[in-house]
């Protein structure tokens, strides 16, 4: 059970050469139009000289009673732990075993240093982690390689190791959206960015140009690559889900350093709450605060100004995060804010009819190419003066829009100290620490 990264990862780790097991489909959930596709015979192995069926995770009871399912092995991220076992109880009625793959047997071993960036939620702001080891190492005159958790949406045979260390190989491996808003912003902070589909190939090839690797993580999952430390960041504007969600608790307690984000736009006792869960859950861990800095490009006073906000994807979405810095900085800024629910077409009114939690905002959905129109006719149906976008993708180089666009940036900054880029540097020059 899967969303088109972790399980193929666990595949491919686990079980693509054993002939004891037989691995009769994947099934897909969160990513729309991932599913009805094959894994392909060239990624599955010898074994699989036809690849491997990815159905509609909607399909699991019929799949298990069909092909007579002896086991269901769960492989996706961002869950609560009362849906989990609610995806257990309904597995295990039908007749199968519910399994999970234990870290260390997926967790890679590299030849060069790894820090992990990982987190307990979508959203809580593993990608200013991330930025502030790139502008470190860089300063330090080093290039950063990022190894980013997969997203491959595509022709997953294509997509097996990917390479990115410019625009134009964004354009090459025809990245969605979703897939821009993971690497572009890397891009502009000079890395270079790998992802794909096999991660064993994609560490030989990181290795080959990296001091350290970082490993970008997605949504809440696990790190593939085993790592010398750990980062896991946690989020004070959504308290208690450091515990009860599936697999961020376990980042939580295996973090050698986590990171309280936010700390300037949570509530002091919502702060000291998640400060405490975190003591609790992990005393031996080291623990950073950081602000989250939130800012708006350059342009005339937003006073008064009907605005649109659009914010990242898949905070807002399986993120549970009913908006994010966008609608933070419209407010700030004294910006009349438009809903956009009541202007959304197509797939995007789906989005808002799926997650209804969802506040005054458009997620920046574009998964496939109808889905960017629809994007686009959204925008354009909004009676507004300006687009703040708060997605980390260049969204006015993508999608041409009659309204001005101003790009609304957020960037973590330690209350104390330098203690992350410390941190990386140690990795990056042991002999120096």
């Amino acid at each position: 059970m899967g969303a088109a990264g972790r399980d193929f990862h666990n595949f491919n780790c686990v079980f693509r050469r054993d002939p004891s097991i037989r691995v009769v489909a994947f099934t897909a959930a969160q990513i729309p139009g991932i599913s009805l596709r094959r894994y392909p015979p060239e990624l599955a192995g010898p074994l699989y000289p036809r690849g491997i069926p990815v159905c509609g995770e909607e399909s699991l009871v019929a799949l298990i009673r069909e092909k007579r399912v002896d086991e269901v092995v769960f492989a996706y991220s961002d869950i609560s732990h009362e849906a989990l076992m609610h995806t257990a109880s309904t597995v295990l009625a039908a007749g199968a075993g519910f399994r999970f793959i234990g870290p260390h047997a997926t967790m890679l071993k590299s030849r060069r240093p790894v820090v992990s960036v990982c987190a307990v939620r979508t959203g809580c702001g593993k990608s200013q982690i991330v930025r502030i080891f790139c502008d470190t190492l860089s300063a330090a005159g080093m290039k950063p390689v990022v190894v980013r958790h997969p997203m491959p949406y595509g022709d997953l045979g294509q997509q097996a190791v990917e390479r990115i260390a410019s625009r134009d190989d964004l354009e090459a491996y025809h990245c969605t959206l979703e897939e821009r808003e993971e690497y572009e912003h890397l891009l502009e902070h000079g890395a270079t960015v790998y992802a794909g589909v096999d991660y064993h190939r994609i560490l030989r090839r990181a290795e080959a140009e990296a001091t350290v690797i970082i490993w970008d993580g997605g949504n809440n999952d696990l790190p593939f690559f085993r790592s010398d430390l750990e980062i896991v960041v946690v989020d004070p504007l959504r308290p208690g889900h450091e515990t009860s969600w599936y697999p961020g608790e376990v980042n939580l307690k295996r973090a050698g350093m986590i990171v309280i984000n936010k700390v300037n736009a949570a509530a002091p006792d919502a702060v000291e709450r998640v400060a405490g869960s975190v003591r609790l859950a992990n005393p031996g861990a080291t623990v950073i605060r950081t602000r989250s800095v939130v800012s708006v490009a350059a342009g005339p006073s937003l006073k008064g100004v009907r605005v649109l906000v659009i914010e990242d994807g898949p905070t807002t979405t399986h993120g549970s995060m009913p908006s994010g810095a966008g609608l933070a900085a419209a407010r700030e800024h004294g910006a009349t804010v438009v809903d956009p629910r009541p202007y959304a077409v197509g797939s995007l009114a789906g989005v808002y009819a799926a997650w209804p939690h969802i506040g005054p905002v458009l997620p920046a959905m574009g998964y496939w190419e109808e889905q960017v129109r629809d994007l686009a006719a959204t925008i354009e149906n909004v009676p507004c003066d300006v687009i703040l976008s708060a997605t980390p993708v260049d969204l006015a180089a993508i999608l041409r829009s009659s309204k001005p666009v101003r790009r609304v940036t957020y960037a973590a900054e330690e209350v104390d100290g330098d203690l992350l880029g410390q941190s990386i540097l140690r990795l990056a020059r042991p002999e120096k620490s």
